[in-house]
């Protein structure tokens, strides 16, 4: 598995981690009937500081057990990362990319039309990161799919 393939598999496992996080308090949240803003934008607080900080944690703990794995199958002390990124790389990336932002203007379409269909704000809010965070899912399959298909 290449440089990149193992940051999208990173990736991915911690939003689709963080999807399963946001989805469980919202449902909760409903249950018990405290679906506010307050909860709402500290459940937002929560999502974003996971997504950044896990994702950091996650990506340099798999470099380092990959880095150590890599040094005792071929018995080198300094094992060599190869993370250097082609013109396949970038294209697979800018296709990814392209999933991920058309998922998210769907997203984006879907949430204000709740608003404007008279959902309370904290609905389309609450839809947004929820689209937000499918649509990093979505892209970073996508990318997985292309390295796979070798495009």
């Amino acid at each position: 598995m290449s440089f990149q393939q193992k940051n999208i598999a990173v990736s991915l496992a911690n939003f689709s981690l963080i999807l399963g996080i946001f989805l469980i308090r919202v449902f909760q949240m409903i249950q018990e009937g405290s679906f506010n803003s307050t909860n709402v934008f500290r459940l937002w607080g929560i999502v974003i500081a996971l997504a950044v900080l896990v994702t950091i944690f996650a990506t340099i703990l798999t470099h380092i057990v990959s880095a150590i794995i890599q040094a005792i199958k071929t018995g080198e002390e300094n094992p060599k990362i190869e993370d250097i990124e082609d013109e396949r790389d970038k294209l697979i990336d800018l296709r990814g990319t392209r999933v991920t932002y058309f998922v998210s203007s769907i997203g984006v379409f879907l949430s204000m039309l709740t608003f404007a269909l008279g959902k309370p704000p904290l609905v389309m809010f609450t839809l947004l990161i929820f689209f937000g965070i499918v649509a990093q899912i979505t892209g970073d399959i996508s990318r997985l799919y292309l390295y796979r298909r070798g495009t």
